[in-house]
């Protein structure tokens, strides 16, 4: 069993940036992918960004590529999304994901949330103008 609680979420104005954080317990932290995925009012759950298990190695959904940074802290089970140049569209719910492997071999498994088996409660992040 794992448990991941996110925080950092809040309200901010577009152009800003904000620092989610997402602790996990339970299960060895290192054993696992984490990712991040988010969902808007009417909108299925998207991709955000993902990393393995050691940090070397990061996804990212094109919407985000470029302003956004994932990174883990393997010491503090902790993984972070670093959002900069928010966008009004970026205004959803953020999830936070434990995968089931450390890594995958296809790229495709880190954006499908079929590879994930323990979720977060989601943070909410707000984008105003």
């Amino acid at each position: 069993q794992v448990q991941l609680v996110e925080s950092g979420g809040g309200l901010v104005q577009a152009g800003g940036s904000l620092r989610l954080s997402c602790v996990a317990s339970g299960r060895t932290f290192s054993s696992s992918a984490m990712g991040w995925f988010r969902q808007a009012p009417g909108k299925e759950r998207e991709f955000v960004a993902a990393i393995v298990w050691n940090g070397v190695m990061t996804y990212y959904g094109d919407s985000v590529k470029g302003r956004f940074t994932i990174s883990r802290d393997n010491a503090r089970n902790t993984v972070y999304l670093q959002m900069n140049s928010l966008k009004i569209e970026d205004t959803a719910v953020y999830y936070c994901a434990a995968g089931n492997s450390r890594w995958y071999r296809d790229s495709a498994s880190y954006r499908d949330s079929a590879s994930y088996d323990y979720w977060g409660q989601g943070t909410q992040v707000t984008v105003s103008s």
